[in-house]
């Protein structure tokens, strides 16, 4: 009951906040909190001082967002001897170092701010219960972290396989049988007979047929769906997206059972419905398992060079 209404007081304390001082006053002391809860090794806590921190954060951003900016300031003036005084200019905004707030906070805090309402909502709500649950280490993530890899079919905040690529993908295997890494929208140019959603798990269900995999490129899991591909008897062909990473395990792990690959002349254009198109930083490589790499060379020569893989 403690630790709810310290919480509680917190909230109340950060919607009250009507200067920059004192919302960093909340987060200053929720980070203390966090601190001591993690040592106490009271999850509970810790995770009650994560949220208030992170929701102080985006009220500093909103605060920040709407503040005028500041200006360098002018130096001291050189007048003539006897000239009349300059007139006083009107004092300056506080600078950032003024406000005793880092450029990291400040690009944050920003950042969160700017994030609609619902989104910011949901990615917190979901952090909070990977982190009560602690699941997969989520309490020493970043709850408003989105996903590393753009060419991840799950969730909300991520980007889809241009239709080009999947229409190439479905002339080399005939059909689509199962995507294990989606979502509907995403599943709505894909048109995979299954899907597996990242609520439903693709990791925990079974794999067949022809399969189509654009996996997620966080942390480990894109090495799991690698090594589920690779594992999964039932497949009988797949067309997997990946980034060129050819230096990571799960890369040489693919390599190991894929018959041909194609490396995209250009960066993939990824697409979101409500989103700009993206293009990722890195290149991408496309590889196929199965036994028509015939139909593989004829359908994605036209995206870039493609070889047979020998081992």
């Amino acid at each position: 009951m403690t630790e709810l209404v310290k919480y509680n007081a917190a909230c109340r304390a950060l919607a009250e906040a009507r200067s920059v001082d004192e919302v960093k006053d909340v987060r200053d002391k929720a980070m203390a909190i966090q601190t001591y809860a993690k040592q106490a090794k009271n999850r509970q806590l810790e995770v009650d001082a994560i949220e208030i921190r992170v929701r102080a954060e985006r009220r500093l951003g909103e605060m920040l967002a709407q503040a005028p900016k500041a200006k360098n300031r002018p130096g001291p003036g050189r007048g003539k001897a006897g000239s009349p005084a300059a007139p006083a200019l009107p004092s300056a905004p506080p600078t950032l170092a003024e406000l005793g707030i880092g450029k990291k906070l400040s690009a944050r805090s920003q950042k969160a701010a700017a994030m609609p309402e619902p989104v910011f909502q949901g990615k917190l709500a979901n952090w909070r219960k990977k982190a009560e649950a602690d699941e997969d280490g989520a309490i020493h993530s970043d709850p408003l972290a989105t996903k590393a890899h753009v060419a991840n079919n799950s969730g909300d905040n991520e980007w889809y396989t241009p239709a080009e690529i999947i229409k190439a993908a479905r002339q080399v295997m005939d059909s689509i049988d199962l995507d294990p890494a989606s979502s509907e929208e995403a599943n709505a140019v894909v048109k995979a007979a299954t899907f597996f959603t990242a609520e439903q798990d693709g990791l925990k269900q079974t794999w067949k047929g022809a399969v189509w995999l654009n996996p997620p490129f966080a942390g480990e899991l894109i090495g799991r769906f690698a090594q589920k591909l690779v594992d999964s008897e039932q497949v009988t062909q797949a067309v997997v997206l990946v980034n060129n990473a050819t230096e990571t395990r799960w890369f040489q792990l693919l390599l190991t059972k894929a018959a041909c690959l194609c490396l995209p002349a250009g960066r993939v254009k990824f697409w979101h419905p409500r989103k700009d198109s993206a293009m990722p930083l890195q290149g991408q490589a496309i590889l196929y398992f199965g036994p028509h790499k015939g139909k593989f060379h004829a359908q994605f020569k036209h995206f870039g060079a493609v070889c047979d893989i020998v081992r």
